[in-house]
């Protein structure tokens, strides 16, 4: 299958989906979420695919929301791209939760907004050392989306959620390591072969048991998933329409410090 923005290549048992917008750091545009729907779908469909790798190209695995896009609404609708957008990247979370087969992110770069919620909802991940992560929606005036809410609680706790939502901080792949956020880091160099050694093995592992644990799994929080996705979605789409949302976006792209009001 070809799609616009994402890759999907089958290696024996392992299928490995690649987020491919690398000039824009993989950031959600609504394509990229529609096709990344359709690949996690194509992976769901293949019985030969026992596991996937979700990667991103080029220099980042993902930005989160094509904040471009959000640019070209600023002084008609604001809150319409993320009314829009959420309707496919709440999708591609939730799949990711209920594909019945393990799913490991490749992180090779920065990480930030949406692309945190892409992280947490794999099963497994594996960073590359290089590797960055940032919650970046509030400095923008926005609050986090994709089950953000749900997941960073359920991996860091409640305090390490709060330094990351109030301060907003950059961390590193071992910072994110020792917050329980990812599960390994490695070289640059050997972030392939580690991800796709883990593909291989939980390829040829108990499908059946990875399929109705990774369902256990979702018993204790999918149905608060869901309704965390669209109390999220309600969320951002409300933020986006406040005026430090417009001078956080303005502010992102003159490159300078915002100046937020609280209206």
């Amino acid at each position: 299958m070809e799609w616009e923005t994402v890759l999907l290549e089958t290696r024996g048992n392992v299928g490995v989906i690649t987020m491919n917008r690398p000039q824009q750091l993989n950031a959600i545009n609504f394509t990229l979420g529609e096709d990344l729907v359709a690949a996690l779908e194509e992976c769901r469909r293949e019985d030969r695919i026992r596991s996937i790798i979700l990667k991103g190209a080029g220099k980042a695995f993902c930005s989160g929301g094509d904040l471009m896009m959000a640019r070209e609404c600023i002084d008609t609708d604001p809150p319409d791209p993320y009314r829009q957008l959420t309707k496919r990247y709440n999708r591609v979370i939730s799949d990711i939760r209920r594909l019945e087969k393990p799913v490991i992110a490749a992180i090779n770069g920065a990480v930030g907004g949406g692309g945190c919620s892409l992280v947490m909802a794999c099963d497994l991940k594996i960073a590359s050392r290089t590797a960055k992560f940032r919650q970046a929606y509030t400095s923008s005036g926005l609050v986090p989306d994709g089950g953000w809410f749900l997941f960073t609680p359920l991996l860091t706790g409640f305090s390490k959620t709060n330094e990351l939502l109030y301060l907003d901080p950059v961390i590193d792949a071992e910072q994110a390591l020792a917050m329980g956020l990812i599960n390994l880091v490695v070289e640059p160099d050997q972030l392939d072969a580690a991800a796709f050694e883990w593909a291989e093995r939980t390829a040829a592992g108990p499908s059946a048991a990875y399929a109705i644990s990774k369902g256990l799994i979702n018993e204790s929080m999918l149905l608060m998933l869901e309704r965390q996705l669209e109390l999220e979605r309600q969320g951002i789409i409300k933020a986006a329409g406040t005026e430090d949302y417009r001078e956080g976006l303005n502010a992102f792209f003159e490159k300078r410090r915002p100046s937020f009001s609280g209206s």
